[in-house]
């Protein structure tokens, strides 16, 4: 995942001013305690992120392929 089909991904899931505040404020403990744009600026990779983030978040296991992969099939 790019960084920049990781913001897509926060879009989609969250929009565009809930994503701002999820991506600023929301603490990862998985990560080291970091919020998403700190965990991005040292270095863990955003599809890593992105799924703390779902997990955190409680994402459900279908919406959590993110941007830039095939959707998972609906059914």
């Amino acid at each position: 995942m790019r960084l920049s089909e990781f913001r897509q991904a926060i879009t989609d899931e969250f929009g565009v001013a809930y994503g701002q505040v999820v991506t600023s404020d929301l603490v990862l403990v998985g990560l080291g305690d970091r919020t998403p744009e700190q965990a991005l600026a040292s270095g863990i990779p955003p599809r890593e992120v992105w799924l703390a983030v779902c997990q955190a978040a409680d994402v459900p296991l279908t919406r959590r392929h993110g941007a830039g992969l095939p959707a998972q099939p609906r059914g």
